[in-house]
């Protein structure tokens, strides 16, 4: 198969979809690999290296997308890749369609098939989401520290405090992988850690395998706003997997916090668990309202590259593989993990929350898949 991996435009997105050590996977399995010129750099790979490993490098994103079979990304296309996208063409890439009718609609009219990482599921997990929750997750507490210190607005508490002094309180909504890592880290610098979630088996986990300084509690509304009015750092990691992320926190709960506190969405790609999120960028990170600083980088991982595209790929190598081995049709018959992940085929959209988001046509995938 004809493999190509272009340059991420999209604004401070440093990551790239495959490593050298990937691509040389792909390369050694029979395909093709072409990397657009300057892909990896930001990530810490040359084209010299890719070139070593068998990769031909194009100057130009337009090459990239007219030699693709299937195209290997990390974010979705912006609008500039619109036009270079072709029909039956194969996009493996993070989408978050949810959030977006724009591309939603840009991807039918492109008539490609439409693969989305955050909803490939195995046996109720989301393997190609993981290791990037992971990565926000403990990015939401570094960060969250930061925008508490007094210059940059915050509250001006230290996470674990010192001597004679308590420290910050942390509240993580969500007891997934993210909001487990938040949660970790917040609790490994000290803080007072509170974790919200509605699944008791989970919270039970929670509660046997988190440090003494971690309480994880039944969420409700009553339980969240009792304790945002407590909270110095709140962190925001609820996910319906295809679907917009819930408004947890309203726009009315601002005025009950303190002013200084510090709110982190991780689920703004799929919209934002809190009302009063916006989506921001690594430039221009956080926006304040009604004295709350509000953080909404849509693209937490891309901040730090060389990490996120080693783990990204170590997740989504095997699948792609797949993908190239046996033909896209063939290999989602075949695994049903890799099916889950199909979003949009050649025009019809075959994601149910998808479909649903955007009162959009809805076709079942096997009719398309299975002859």
């Amino acid at each position: 198969m004809k493999i190509g991996v272009p340059k991420e435009i999209k604004p401070q997105e440093a990551r790239v979809g495959v490593t050298p050590a990937g691509a040389s996977s792909l390369i050694q399995a029979g395909h093709k690999v072409h990397v657009q010129k300057g892909a990896g750099l930001l990530s810490g790979f040359s084209d010299k290296t890719y070139k070593k490993v068998g990769c031909v490098i194009n100057d130009k994103i337009e090459e990239i997308y007219h030699f693709a079979e299937m195209v290997i990304k990390v974010k979705e296309p912006i609008d500039s890749e619109y036009p270079l996208i072709k029909p039956n063409q194969l996009l493996f890439t993070y989408f978050h369609f949810a959030s977006s009718k724009k591309l939603t609609d840009a991807m039918i009219e492109s008539k490609a098939v439409c693969l989305a990482y955050e909803t490939v599921e195995d046996d109720g997990k989301l393997p190609l989401l993981i290791p990037m929750s992971e990565v926000a997750g403990r990015m939401a507490t570094q960060e969250g520290a930061k925008y508490l210190e007094k210059p940059q607005g915050g509250f001006g508490i230290l996470l674990g405090g010192v001597a004679g002094v308590k420290p910050a309180n942390v509240m993580v909504i969500g007891g997934g992988v993210a909001g487990t890592e938040a949660a970790l880290m917040a609790a490994g610098l000290g803080a007072s850690v509170s974790i919200l979630d509605t699944n008791l088996d989970r919270l039970r986990y929670l509660e046997i395998t988190m440090p003494s300084n971690v309480t994880p509690i039944f969420s409700n509304p009553f339980t969240i706003e009792q304790e945002i009015r407590r909270s110095h750092l709140i962190i925001g990691t609820v996910l319906i997997p295809g679907s917009k992320a819930p408004k947890l926190i309203t726009k009315n709960m601002l005025d009950k916090m303190m002013p200084g506190t510090v709110l982190v969405d991780v689920a703004i790609d799929q919209g934002g668990c809190f009302e009063t999120s916006q989506p921001t960028t690594h430039d221009d990170p956080v926006v304040i309202k009604q004295g709350i600083i509000h953080y909404g980088v849509t693209n937490m991982p891309g901040a730090v590259p060389n990490t996120s595209t080693i783990a990204l790929t170590n997740a989504t190598l095997n699948f792609a593989l797949e993908l190239a081995n046996k033909g896209w049709k063939t290999a989602c018959v075949e695994n049903q993990a890799l099916r889950k992940g199909l979003n949009i085929i050649q025009g019809r959209v075959v994601y149910k929350q998808v479909a649903e988001v955007f009162d959009l046509a809805y076709t079942d995938v096997s009719s398309l898949i299975i002859n």
